[in-house]
């Protein structure tokens, strides 16, 4: 059956198209695009009010399926990435077994298809294990879905090795996304290192512990010609580093996460608060700063979550023996439309650059447009909706947010993939 979007605030800049349309759905296409649509038979969904963009994709995310499923699990991810606005995810590799070979990259393909409320797009480890060792099934995993390539959650450690993954590594096409975390110099860092770690008693983790990678995996792109995308930047000086590169020509992007957009090290107090224990570790002020600045002057491409679920009992160590990482998937597009896009840091156009278009081009997967003849992945969001983040509301299985508490402004409120509701008025379609 045919159906109708009507009324909404339609934004898409790869069409230039800014305004109320309506947009009518046949089977996973868009069909047409215009003003008062009208079909006998078909589906009316009234959307006044409210905001109608190309689907949202996080290019950043880890679902913990195989081998995590206590802390989250392709269909709890997919659901949180639902009931944030996301119609796809990029899904990181650190797994159990890690995804290295197309066995691991076709079990998460397979299971998405079965029991995902988003799309999956698996990423691939550039080194067997994720040990900076030995290069990975590269082929096989490009044959079987893998969209990028990354040993995140590490890092490859050694210049040479990240040389020679690149240069085996670029016949296949695909983005290298470099998590840039110099282990020699972070050792056990726990936060960033500074006036707060001294006050709290941690071990410090200094920005140039990420800088030094950033500044390598620049030179290795500039060497081998293999496209580079770095990882949850979030320092200042990584940032203009990215900036040199992209004036030099080079293929270098990008992303930032709203934990380093709107929180820093000065969050971090002597509750000891475990949740907001991340890697990279939360910067200074004038580094978040900065990162915005980044955001609203474009030398950041993309706004990812870096969605690191962790069970409760695990957050609940003592700070240094808590892992790192926090939620982010139902909380990322509130936050970004909260902090950015209601203050005029930057506009709805520049937004959908961020959180639709980029990501999917960094990955080389197929745009999407609000446009005939586009596969019909949507993402609806209602700007004026007030709401406090709270954990009892998440779908995801783990609640190691760091935002808890914070009240924000704007939330999804229909997602459709393929032209198939996964959320709908706010609730998971089941």
């Amino acid at each position: 059956m045919a159906l109708i979007l009507k009324n909404a605030h339609v934004v898409d800049p790869s069409v230039e198209l800014d305004g109320v349309v309506d947009v009518l759905i046949e089977g996973d296409k868009i069909a047409r695009v215009a003003e008062n649509i009208e079909v006998e038979g078909a589906e009316v969904r009234d959307l006044s009010g409210k905001y109608l963009v190309p689907g949202l994709v996080d290019m950043h995310v880890h679902l913990r399926e195989p081998g995590f499923e206590h802390k989250e699990d392709i269909a709890s991810g997919t659901r949180a990435a639902a009931k944030g606005g996301f119609t796809g995810v990029c899904a990181m590799p650190n797994t159990n077994p890690v995804a290295d070979n197309g066995v691991v990259i076709s079990y998460m393909i397979a299971r998405a298809a079965e029991v995902g409320k988003c799309r999956v797009y698996p990423s691939g480890a550039m080194s067997k294990g994720l040990k900076g060792e030995i290069i990975s099934e590269m082929g096989d995993m490009v044959a079987r879905g893998a969209v990028a390539f990354t040993d995140d959650g590490r890092g490859i450690q050694e210049a040479g090795m990240m040389r020679r993954v690149m240069d085996y590594g670029k016949m296949f096409g695909k983005v290298f996304m470099s998590h840039c975390q110099d282990e020699s110099l972070v050792g056990a860092g726990q936060v960033n290192e500074g006036v707060v770690s001294t006050r709290l008693g941690l071990l410090g983790w200094p920005a140039q512990g990420e800088e030094l990678q950033i500044a390598r995996d620049i030179m290795m792109c500039e060497l081998t010609g293999c496209p580079l995308h770095i990882q949850h930047i979030s320092t200042a000086a990584g940032l203009d580093m990215v900036r040199a590169a992209k004036e030099k020509g080079l293929p270098v992007t990008c992303e930032v996460t709203p934990h380093h957009l709107f929180l820093s090290e000065d969050d971090i107090d002597s509750t000891y608060n475990t949740s907001l224990k991340v890697n990279p570790p939360l910067r200074t002020q004038e580094d978040r700063e900065a990162l915005i600045e980044g955001v609203k002057d474009g030398s950041i491409d993309a706004i990812v979550t870096d969605h690191a679920p962790h069970a409760e009992w695990e957050k609940a160590h003592e700070f240094e023996y808590a892992p790192f990482g926090m939620t982010g998937l139902e909380t990322s597009l509130a936050l970004v439309l909260t902090n950015l896009v209601k203050p005029g840091v930057i506009d709805y156009s520049e937004m959908v650059e961020l959180m639709a278009i980029a990501p999917r081009e960094i990955l080389g997967l197929e745009p999407v447009k609000i446009a005939e003849g586009s596969v019909a992945d949507i993402t609806v969001f209602d700007p004026t909706v007030a709401w406090t983040v709270n954990d009892d509301e998440f779908v995801s299985k783990s609640k190691n947010s760091g935002f808890i508490g914070f009240e924000l402004e704007g939330r999804a409120t229909d997602v459709f993939v393929g032209g198939v509701a996964t959320l709908e008025n706010g609730e998971i379609v089941e």
